[in-house]
């Protein structure tokens, strides 16, 4: 009868178990993996396939017993990254969304929101529509591609070793927190400018000639002239994206 030790079986499953376990949980917080609409069985064979394919550029992965004590800080270290570097991801989406919802703040179109199902939060009908640019542009720019190759990568920094809280303390996630806001205005800055230059002609005229209803004429000013910028800003978010996009995985890869 032929038996095995847990040792051969773990040195068997670590170059598979380790990948998986890691695209798996950036499945679970990354932009477009994580959606709804994708079947759990999808996500499930696309990681398992997505980990064998990625044995070519990966080197021997350590074996580690279930018994072992570093086996749970192993499981964790590799969720831990996956999800992080989903998260990452995110806040890429998210400085994109946040400079909607400035630029539909000075248009005047903040009162119409709608339920975001993948922050379940609620955002403005500007900023719902550069969320969904920013879902097409970073399939459109091979975005994807870009954050599974990423996660391979992030062997290299980020071996398996079992050590969760190094992991945490390496990832360095809250130098993204200020670069999303930062982002987010600079993207926004061009119209925040425009309408800031119609509101105060705006202004002007209400001053010059007082009879007339400047509250029926600013409001389609506003919304045509923002429009209008609106058209001018989407062919430039490509290089800003793609910034923000390699800023992100950068800490994964360095």
């Amino acid at each position: 009868m032929i038996s095995f030790t847990e040792g051969q079986i773990m040195a068997w499953l670590s170059p598979l178990l380790w990948p998986f376990l890691r695209v798996l949980a950036l499945f679970s917080t990354a932009p477009v993996f994580s959606m709804r609409a994708i079947p759990m069985r999808v996500k499930v064979g696309l990681a398992f396939f997505i980990a064998l394919c990625s044995q070519a550029m990966l080197g021997p992965q350590p074996v580690i017993g279930v018994n072992d004590r570093e086996a749970l800080g192993a499981v964790a270290q590799q969720v831990a990254v996956g999800m992080a570097l989903g998260f990452s991801v995110r806040i890429v989406f998210a400085a994109l969304e946040m400079a909607g919802e400035v630029i539909g703040l000075q248009m005047g179109l903040n009162f119409a929101s709608f339920f975001d199902p993948a922050s379940g939060g609620q955002l403005s009908a500007v900023g719902r529509f550069f969320g969904n640019m920013a879902t097409l542009l970073f399939i459109v720019i091979n975005g994807h591609l870009v954050v599974l190759l990423a996660v391979v990568k992030s062997f290299e920094f980020f071996p398996v070793d079992g050590n969760f809280f190094q992991a945490l303390a390496q990832m360095r996630l809250f130098e993204l927190g200020s670069a999303l806001f930062s982002s987010a205005f600079w993207l926004a800055l061009p119209l925040m400018a425009l309408m800031l230059f119609v509101n105060l002609t705006l202004g002007i005229i209400s001053r010059v000639a007082p009879q007339m209803n400047i509250y029926a004429v600013g409001f389609p000013v506003t919304l045509t002239v923002g429009m209008v910028g609106i058209a001018a800003l989407l062919p430039q978010l490509e290089q800003p994206l793609l910034t923000l996009l390699y800023r992100a995985l950068d800490i994964f890869q360095k």
